[in-house]
């Protein structure tokens, strides 16, 4: 029984570091240039880079057609009534670590 629950520790621990690497914030960011059809490269998005206002420009629609992609792909729901919106929403690292603590797939 011990190595089975030293076995899932590791396991989760080892889930978490890959969902925590620049590699998952990629993907993120792919997510968004390729479901906005933004004009840009994934890899010019900075972790911190707000996705809305002086960053990304971003407006309420995006959020929405993000919205969208992100359940798509990840099995989750971020709805346009959750008054954590503007903090989920505030840059790349944020949004990525919402999906990393929502996701079910």
């Amino acid at each position: 029984m011990r190595h089975i629950c030293q076995y899932f520790i590791l396991l989760v621990i080892r889930t978490l570091k890959l969902l925590h690497t620049p590699d998952f914030q990629k993907e993120i960011a792919e997510l968004i240039v390729e479901s906005l059809n933004l004009e840009i490269e994934a890899n010019t998005i900075a972790p911190d880079t707000p996705l809305f206002y002086e960053g990304l420009g971003l407006d309420s629609i995006d959020a929405l057609e993000l919205s969208l992609a992100i359940s798509q792909r990840y099995g989750m729901t971020l709805s346009s009534d959750d008054p954590d919106n503007e903090t989920i929403f505030a840059s790349l690292a944020s949004l990525a670590e919402t999906i990393h603590q929502r996701k079910t797939t």
